[in-house]
């Protein structure tokens, strides 16, 4: 895994801890043109597990999981996220199954992203 894979799955782990209290246990991130995609394995808490338990429940930890990590990259945008990159972040999709404790983020940048095949 390249240096810059490793920050920036570093980075992405760190703020999912800080927001949910549990990062993912895993992290496979490719960079493709203007976009890293990343996909998170082993994401969530216990208790997400038991309220993810009834389909409302489910519905629940869903949004949590999607639609809070979406606003928090935007009113509060990680250290160091755009450094790594050389790029500014423009949009986040994210989704989750929830069943499967799998997440995928796309981060969309304004410029492709240069690899760093050095390291």
């Amino acid at each position: 895994m390249s240096k810059m894979v490793h920050e920036f799955n570093d980075i992405i782990r760190k703020l999912r801890k800080d927001l949910f209290g549990k990062g993912p246990e895993r992290i496979h991130t490719v960079f493709v043109e203007n976009m890293a995609v990343s996909t998170l394995y082993g994401n969530l808490t216990p208790t997400e597990k038991f309220i993810a338990g009834t389909p409302d429940g489910s519905d629940m930890v869903h949004v949590a999981r999607t639609k809070m990590i979406q606003q928090v990259y935007f009113t509060n945008l990680p250290k160091g996220l755009e450094e790594i990159v050389g790029a500014k972040l423009v949009h986040l999709f994210s989704d989750m199954k929830v069943e499967e404790d799998i997440a995928v983020s796309v981060f969309v940048f304004d410029k492709n992203i240069v690899i760093d095949r050095g390291h």
